[in-house]
């Protein structure tokens, strides 16, 4: 009977004992467990639909007309940065447009901007850099005016690759954080190309964007420009987005004859995928107009925001 109660005993020890009728789990120490690496390409993009119209009944009293309208807009980037080497590339889109009774179609605003960078850092603010950008429109342009007879007429004086500016650029970057960057180029070759150029004389003048007719293009190869953009949320709900150019031609170095646009985008969130977006665009350009040029559209959809990283503290 004491041997049995002894083997008994015995072997409910050895059930009980470490390693014995369950597993362990074995963690490895803290200072092995590796942190997800950063993406090789630093990708972000912002993109935007809006829809706005006025719909009346033909006894409407109130006065007005139907309307409908469309804005779409698009803000894509993949960065990459290697020890000193930096290489950057934008896409920036922008279009809107109306159809009202009795008018018809009407463009508002209409952007496309590309532009890819290639920078060595000489310290942890400045870079050299070269780059290539585009800018140019989708849809053709119109002005509406009245002829001698006093009847409505609609003239062409843009459209798809008329005008475009390419412009490469060679030069030094300051960014001293990463919401703002400034691009001085004392070279800056620019080709504005106008598709045949002749069927605007009769609108914009001898010069359209002042490509000769019979020619659609013209360089300006001893030129400087200045690029400046600032990018950054205000609070979780508003982000601020500004790009400023200045191109200047060595040959016609005066102030009359200095370009300068200033492209702005404010946003706010006013849920996860509804917004709100007052964009606006200056112009000062003397080969197409001696005044002043502005363009404003605010609109409200839908909005869709994505990055694959998390922003650097500032």
């Amino acid at each position: 009977m004491r041997a049995t109660l002894l083997l008994i005993a015995m072997g409910l020890g050895l059930l009980a004992a470490p390693g014995r009728g369950q597993a362990q789990v074995v963690l490895p120490p803290a200072d092995t467990v590796r942190p997800v690496p950063p993406p090789l390409w630093r990708k972000s993009g912002k993109a935007g639909l809006g829809l706005n119209e006025s719909l009346l009944s033909t006894n409407w009293r109130g006065g007005g007309v139907n309307t409908i309208g469309f804005n779409a807009l698009a803000n894509l980037k993949a960065n990459r940065r290697l020890g000193v080497h930096s290489f950057d590339n934008e896409s920036d889109f922008l279009f809107a447009f109306s159809e009202t009774r009795g008018l018809g179609y009407r463009k508002g605003q209409d952007r496309l901007y590309l532009d890819t960078k290639y920078g060595r850092a000489i310290s942890s603010n400045w870079n050299m850099f070269l780059s290539l950008n585009l800018l140019t429109q989708f849809a053709g342009g119109y002005k509406y005016d009245k002829d001698a007879l006093s009847n409505d007429r609609a003239r062409q004086v843009s459209g798809f690759f008329a005008p475009a500016f390419l412009t490469a650029a060679y030069g030094f970057e300051y960014h001293p954080n990463p919401a703002f960057r400034v691009r001085l180029a004392p070279f800056a070759p620019r080709l504005t190309v106008v598709n045949r150029a002749e069927r605007f004389v009769g609108v914009l003048g001898d010069t359209p964007y002042g490509v000769n007719p019979g020619h659609s293009t013209r360089w300006e190869v001893l030129a400087a420009q200045v690029l400046a953009e600032y990018d950054k949320p205000l609070s979780p709900a508003v982000a601020l987005k500004a790009r400023y150019v200045l191109f200047a031609n060595y040959a016609n170095l005066n102030g009359k004859e200095i370009d300068h646009r200033l492209d702005l985008g404010l946003t706010a969130k006013v849920g996860k995928y509804v917004n709100v977006a007052l964009n606006g665009i200056g112009l000062y350009d003397f080969d197409q107009d001696a005044g002043l040029q502005y363009s404003q559209g605010l609109t409200i959809g839908v909005a869709y925001a994505f990055q694959n990283f998390v922003d650097e503290k500032k």
